[in-house]
């Protein structure tokens, strides 16, 4: 995983010192069986300074990365993909299973965020797609606003494991003490004070 973490990273790269205009630039996969709503994502895609090819469906997008059918392009050298959108209800192909094959079955692409776009807001639909590792889930119609946030939040790089944009649940907080303490599991606050911290965490605390 840490090897394509890095040939993610490298592929960004190179990407933002071929730009042109030397300003950052990234390339945004957009897939959606809906013509309108191709034409809405690819302007504002463009508007927001990205590069933006548009496919009509999952198998269309999966032969574009190269990962089905022989007329697929060669690879991740070949085709520097930043970002992918896609509509989460198409034939033949959903959203969510073009999420996962580009998920589990890649060895590269996996790396590279997947941002679920729809028009339906079901609560189950959004965090089936978060769990499966997609970065957002967004409501349509998509608006420039979401475009430019999903750009900075690429460009900053800060696309990590466990930090999803919008529409995740807060996950519960474990503040059960460490297994080290000396006071019993019943006279513990949940909330630890400092007094309870060790030397060396209040250390780190003050750096």
């Amino acid at each position: 995983m840490a090897i394509t973490g890095d040939i993610f990273r490298q592929s960004i790269t190179e990407m933002l010192a071929e730009s042109p205009s030397g300003a950052p630039e990234l390339h945004v996969l957009a897939v959606d069986d809906s013509l309108v709503d191709r034409k809405v994502i690819e302007r504002l895609l463009k508007i927001s300074s990205c590069k933006v090819t548009v496919v009509e469906s999952g198998t269309r997008a999966l032969q574009y990365l190269g990962l089905e059918g022989e007329n697929g392009s060669l690879g991740f050298d070949s085709v520097k993909v930043n970002l992918i959108m896609t509509d989460y209800s198409m034939p033949g192909m959903t959203g969510y299973e073009l999420l996962k094959k580009i998920k589990q079955e890649s060895s590269v692409f996996r790396e590279i965020p997947v941002v679920i776009m729809s028009s339906e807001n079901v609560l189950t639909r959004i965090d089936r797609c978060l769990e499966e590792g997609a970065e957002d889930f967004l409501l349509k119609p998509v608006k420039l606003s979401d475009v430019r946030r999903l750009k900075d939040f690429i460009m900053k790089g800060k696309v990590k494991e466990g930090e999803k944009i919008s529409h995740k649940r807060m996950r519960s907080i474990d503040c059960s003490p460490p297994l080290t303490a000396t006071c019993s599991l019943l006279s513990l606050p949940c909330d630890p004070s400092p007094s309870l911290l060790s030397p060396l965490s209040t250390k780190k605390a003050r750096l």
